[in-house]
């Protein structure tokens, strides 16, 4: 999956089951969109071990998807993201917060998280990598394509990656050629047969 196309394509294809939750959002702007296959990560509340070991395992160009649902303790920091980056790590995905904003901003590492707080988590609880987890209310395996951008967080299945691609690029260059007076009169047409079929008149 390229990062060329937009989450709000691949959203109008997917549905409101792949997109996470607004609360996960990029941490710094403007974020570049980025896109690679899924790493998924799960830490409970309050520990960070296994996302500082994901950084060291995953492959160059994935995305690191991690599940806590905890923002009492940061997942990472600025020297986590910056080993991350340094070994082609596309970005960051996380239910939860992280610290050094900063630093990581200066870096440019693209973060999606729900916020920032300057304590950290403890590294003692081992849980496996690569399990599926769940994210801003969407579940997501490896194997899954991840697309964030300035618009929000999208996860394509891994077994439809190839179709929605084909399908999204479809939808773009049909979008490309069209101009704003075609899709305004497409845009009144539809409307109005929706205002009609509920009774509205005016």
């Amino acid at each position: 999956m390229d990062a060329d196309l937009p989450t709000t394509t691949l959203a109008d294809l997917l549905g409101r089951s792949q997109v996470l939750d607004h609360g996960v959002r990029p941490l710094w702007t403007p974020v570049p969109r980025i896109a690679g296959p899924a790493y998924p990560v799960r830490c409970p509340p309050g520990d960070h071990l296994m996302l500082h070991a994901a950084i060291h395992r995953a492959p160059a160009g994935s995305v690191i998807v991690v599940e806590s649902g905890d923002v009492g303790y940061a997942l990472a920091g600025g020297n986590v993201c910056a080993v991350a980056q340094r070994r082609g790590i596309a970005g960051f995905v996380l239910d939860g917060v992280i610290r050094d904003l900063a630093e990581v901003r200066e870096m440019r590492f693209p973060v999606f998280a729900r916020g920032v707080i300057p304590i950290p988590g403890a590294k003692a609880a081992v849980t496996p990598l690569g399990e599926p987890v769940r994210c801003g209310g969407v579940t997501v395996s490896a194997g899954d394509v991840v697309v964030a951008d300035e618009e929000g967080v999208v996860v394509v299945p891994g077994s439809r990656a190839g179709e929605v691609l084909a399908d999204a690029r479809a939808r773009l260059a049909k979008e490309d050629a069209q101009t704003l007076d075609e899709w305004e009169a497409a845009h009144r047409a539809r409307v109005d047969a929706a205002l009609a079929a509920g009774g509205f008149r005016g």
